[in-house]
């Protein structure tokens, strides 16, 4: 059946194919879990490079490709489809365990985290558009709660596992093999049983109450980016939240290590962070359909704050907990609402390319936080580099509610 009759919107009546693209987006997060508690490790460890900046270069390399990949993703997905750039994606990301298993210099890790950035940035934008498209405009914080869900949990739950494998076995090559599984995994399922969704946006489209503008990219770009006042705001704090993940992706293992901390335990602390984060997007992400987005996203940044801050001020196991504890319920607050309020800024005509400008700017913030956290840890200390990145999350929560306004 192709006519646009026979699509119908929302959770219920695509429950399957919904369902599939969470579990798909479960491999697509593990892809990352993987990096985050044992890559720094690698860089110091197994390569002997002293200089924080020069560690967190995957980071770096990471978060470039992958807000450029996010950049340009909507626009290809609406003209080549959803399903072929999801499955681009998990293509191009099939060689990354393996460059990271058994690269013999740093630049096979930084070069593996490139193609991963490129994966991520299509596969994941892919599972959240899709998802989107498929519920309609009622259930868009269900939806996007459920995808970080799957995500961030997976996220959480392979840095745990990852932790532990390195801890018995080596920090490499057998906690990639995971990434081996997620990736052929994600793959299959991509190009054997995804549909596509663009059937969906059209039926929107037609049912929408406002005609659709003829947008070009670059006119997406400058409304997401700074024209648009709720855009500007999400995207700012985007980019912030996610500078929030790239300093503790790279400076928590170093960070915690130099108090003597096990691998084990500092897989632990980089598991609670996402794991929480993961978790609670179920409940925030309905939420904000129900209180609005704007108290949610302000409210969230400064939690992050104070766990950023709790953990920048303390030397302890039990304190570094409580930080992640707040670190991913600020998160949770933030994250799906975000693209929930992008969506409602924009016409279905025009969302996937507006997610994608939203998803560039958030996602630059992994090479931001990276670079500028490395830098600062390397002249003043990382107890005052994540302080500052700290700071920086409370002036971020300020702007949205300054500049923020409720959907109507």
């Amino acid at each position: 059946m192709s006519s646009e009759s026979s699509v119908v919107l929302g959770l219920r009546a695509n429950w399957q194919q919904f369902s599939l693209l969470v579990l798909i987006n479960a491999f697509v997060g593990g892809m990352v879990g993987l990096q985050g508690t044992i890559l720094p490790l690698v860089g110091a460890q197994e390569f002997k490079i002293a200089s924080t900046t020069a560690i967190l270069s995957f980071i770096i390399s990471f978060g470039v490709i992958k807000a450029f990949a996010n950049l340009v993703s909507g626009h290809f997905a609406d003209v080549y489809g959803r399903k072929h750039m999801l499955v681009l994606g998990w293509l191009i990301g099939l060689p990354v365990p393996f460059m990271i298993a058994w690269g013999p210099s740093w630049g096979w890790i930084v070069a593996a985290n490139a193609l991963l950035g490129i994966n991520q940035g299509f596969a994941w934008s892919m599972t959240v558009i899709m998802k989107v498209d498929l519920v309609g405009p009622k259930s868009r914080g269900l939806a996007v709660g459920l995808n970080e869900f799957a995500g961030y949990l997976s996220v959480g739950l392979t840095a745990l596992l990852a932790g532990y494998i390195a801890q018995r076995y080596g920090l490499r090559p057998q906690p990639f093999y995971l990434g081996i599984a997620y990736a052929v995994l994600g793959l299959s399922l991509s190009a054997l049983v995804v549909r596509d969704t663009r059937r969906h946006v059209e039926r929107e489209i037609a049912h929408h109450h406002a005609a659709g503008e003829e947008l070009g990219f670059w006119e997406v770009f400058g409304r997401a980016s700074f024209k648009d006042r709720n855009l500007f705001a999400t995207s700012q704090a985007g980019l912030v939240n996610n500078l929030n993940f790239g300093m503790s992706w790279g400076i928590f293992p170093l960070f915690f290590s130099s108090f003597g901390l096990a691998v084990e335990r500092i897989g632990i602390l980089n598991s609670v962070y996402p794991g929480v984060w993961g978790v609670l997007q179920t409940v925030t992400g309905p939420l904000s359909d129900r209180w609005g987005r704007k108290g949610l996203i302000a409210s969230g940044m400064w939690v992050q704050g104070s766990g950023l801050f709790l953990i920048g001020t303390t030397q302890t196991f039990g304190w570094w907990l409580v930080g992640s504890v707040l670190l991913g319920l600020g998160t949770a607050m933030v994250y799906p609402t975000l693209i929930a309020a992008v969506s409602d800024a924009s016409h279905p005509s025009w969302r996937a390319r507006s997610l994608s400008v939203y998803r560039f700017w958030r996602d630059l913030g992994y090479a931001v936080g990276a670079l500028s956290a490395g830098m600062m840890a390397d002249v003043l200390g990382m107890s005052s580099a994540i302080k500052m990145v700290a700071a920086l999350s409370f002036a971020s929560g300020a702007i949205v509610a300054l500049l923020m306004g409720e959907r109507s």
